[in-house]
């Protein structure tokens, strides 16, 4: 048995982000989303532009950058995440959100708009991800009718 901790290797760090992405993907699927895990999410592939997660409700589309922290503290996320996610947004007509998960709590949910961009990165600060949207926000911000039955099964 493998223990991991916080100063746990690279490859349990990436594992717990894929394993992250796995969890949004079946939480979007059980509120009746068409979804899909992009595989080359987080590869080094410099000129694929993927998100790690697309859904789509009725001709709506949201992607996804996902990230794990095993606390609710300052995010910053490299430049080229975030660029790749508006570029794939914008091609899909879509709306991107970065999608936080901290172990313990709800899923986080953050516009892009409210992301502060720093020279060579952009930064989530812990007031922003308190005032983040909620799996039941988002679906109401971005005008989704899942019907009751969805909302009672969560």
């Amino acid at each position: 048995m493998v223990f991991l901790t916080s100063k746990s290797s690279p490859r349990a760090r990436r594992l717990r982000g894929f394993q992250a992405e796995r969890d949004l993907v079946k939480l979007l699927w059980r509120l009746g989303f068409a979804v899909i895990r992009a595989p080359a999410s987080g590869s080094k592939i410099k000129r694929a532009v993927y998100p790690d997660v697309v859904a789509i409700h009725k001709g709506k589309v949201l992607v996804f950058e996902v990230k794990r922290r095993s606390e609710l503290s300052t995010i910053y996320i490299p430049k080229e995440q975030v660029e790749k996610l508006k570029i794939f947004s914008e091609r899909a007509g879509g709306d991107a959100f970065i999608a936080i998960k901290v172990p313990g709590r709800d899923w986080i949910f953050i516009e892009l708009r409210d992301i502060e961009e720093l020279n060579d990165k952009f930064r989530i600060s812990k007031e922003v991800l308190n005032k983040g949207l909620t799996i039941h926000d988002l679906i109401k911000r971005m005008n989704i009718s899942l019907g009751l039955d969805k909302y009672l099964r969560k």
